[in-house]
């Protein structure tokens, strides 16, 4: 693995500068600088102003939001790490050169106009990245939404609102997708280490986050909406030695021909064959996921289960048809629905708590009416057996079911069992709310669909796979 970039004045900078701030509240440079000085534009229980020196830049003002405005950055006397530009394209290369002479340590161009554009658009993307390799300064865009990092109090984009804090990163080739993620994480209750929207990449691509990210010690998992690689040798090198530390999950556009077209008019990316793509994720080790939700919900997984050593898999419900859905869809993802054996039955009618009519085989259906206690016998008994790698546990809604106290055992046991991934799909809505999100503050990851519990399990077999390699 090449040496990493010093990205530091990106994710962990001490002073900010927005050049192109407005006193617009429709413009994008009103938007970048009340992000950073207030922690979001939507005000939201996650937003937090940076801790740090916040300057703005703008010839034709002396204040905004109560930040000193200057005329240009070098008329700043302090220090600045890093400098957010919202200009129109043509003055970005002017800009860029008076960054070099204050010496800031980092650059994010949110600019939009560049390669996206055609040649025109590429010349000038050209130009300022030209002026940033020789000075040596790392170059985030442009055409991009920025960065946000919860845990550091940073918001340096013009997304809508500052997302809740967690341990999955978001690596995203598209500002608006990662706009709309952001919104969805703060209904959800979802939390990200780091939203990275990076645009045209002129300098800074996937790979170079993935390099830092690597040793983010806030970071457990990666989540990637790409559109194109442009140097993928390299991308391949350091994806496989990442993925070997932690999990890589990615969402690829341009499956199609007509997708291929779109990507080029959207970043000015070569998108590539999608079959080339798929190979080199595998070769790589790099989880693949279909949809945007797929991205999410496999990467929550990773970030919060150990990996599943083998493709051993226990299903435990309190509905029959849940469990016959459950088998069919680990059946067809590949998972092992074990048997269960003799003196594994004989340990679960030991405990006292099965009901005579309960299944006796995997899908361990423990009948409708049970109460906390059984879920917590079959639970136990089953995570004891060697021979079974991984759990996934679903609640129906009956009138005696007690989500809460349901997800409180659950938790317990899977700290008895920290070797063992568990996966609950707790179905239902107002009445499940509660033990659904006692689930989630304590890591286990909870999916209102089957499908999803079963696929989230996939991915912890998977990734086991990966670290036996």
């Amino acid at each position: 693995m090449k040496a990493v970039k010093n990205l530091d004045a990106i994710f962990n900078p001490k002073s900010i500068a927005v050049i192109g701030a407005s006193r617009d509240i429709n413009s994008v440079g009103y938007g970048i600088l009340k992000n950073i000085v207030r922690g979001c534009v939507f005000e939201s229980e996650h937003c937090r102003p940076f801790k740090g020196r916040v300057y703005a830049v703008n010839p034709n003002a002396t204040e905004i939001l109560k930040i000193a405005s200057y005329p240009k950055i070098t008329d700043i006397t302090d220090d600045v790490d890093l400098a957010v530009i919202a200009v129109p394209a043509k003055i970005v290369p002017a800009v860029m050169k008076d960054c070099v002479n204050k010496g800031v340590k980092a650059i994010i161009v949110i600019s939009a106009g560049f390669a996206e554009l055609g040649k025109e658009g590429k010349k000038l993307q050209d130009d300022i990245k030209e002026i940033a390799e020789k000075a040596k300064i790392p170059l985030m865009g442009p055409n991009c939404l920025g960065i946000i990092r919860p845990s550091a109090s940073i918001n340096a984009s013009f997304a809508p609102s500052t997302p809740p804090e967690g341990n999955i990163a978001f690596i995203s080739q598209s500002g608006a997708i990662a706009d709309s993620i952001i919104d969805w994480a703060i209904e959800h209750m979802f939390g990200f280490s780091t939203v990275v929207s990076y645009g045209n990449k002129a300098m800074l691509d996937a790979t170079d986050f993935l390099e830092w990210l690597a040793k983010d010690e806030e970071t457990k998992a990666i989540a990637i909406y790409m559109e194109g690689i442009d140097d993928g040798k390299r991308f391949m090198e350091v994806a496989e030695k990442v993925s070997k530390i932690k999990p890589i999950v990615v969402l690829k556009a341009g499956r199609t021909e007509k997708g291929t077209k779109a990507i080029s008019s959207h970043t000015g990316s070569l998108a590539g064959s999608y079959e080339v793509y798929k190979a080199a994720f595998k070769q790589t080790n790099v989880i693949l996921a279909d949809t945007i939700e797929d991205l999410f919900d496999i990467s929550k997984a990773l970030a919060n289960q150990p990996a599943c050593k083998d493709g051993n898999i226990a299903i435990v419900t309190n509905g029959g048809g849940c469990g016959v859905l459950a088998a069919d869809y680990c059946a067809e993802l590949g998972l092992n629905v074990v048997e269960l054996k003799k003196s594994t039955i004989s340990k679960l009618d030991k405990t006292g708590k099965m009901h005579p009519a309960y299944s006796r085989s995997n899908p361990l259906d423990i009948v409708g009416d049970a109460l906390p206690d059984r879920y917590y016998a079959a639970i136990d008994t089953l995570l004891n057996e060697n021979y079974i790698s991984g759990l996934i546990v679903i609640q129906t809604l009956q009138t005696m079911t007690n989500p809460e106290e349901d997800a409180n055992d659950i938790i317990e046991l899977s700290k008895k069992y920290p070797g063992k991934p568990i996966i609950c799909a707790y179905m239902g809505g107002r009445f499940s709310k509660r033990g659904r999100y006692i689930l989630e503050s304590k890591g286990i990851p909870d999916f209102n669909d089957i499908k999803k519990a079963a696929k989230a399990m996939w991915a912890l077999v998977e990734r086991g796979r990966i670290l036996k390699k």
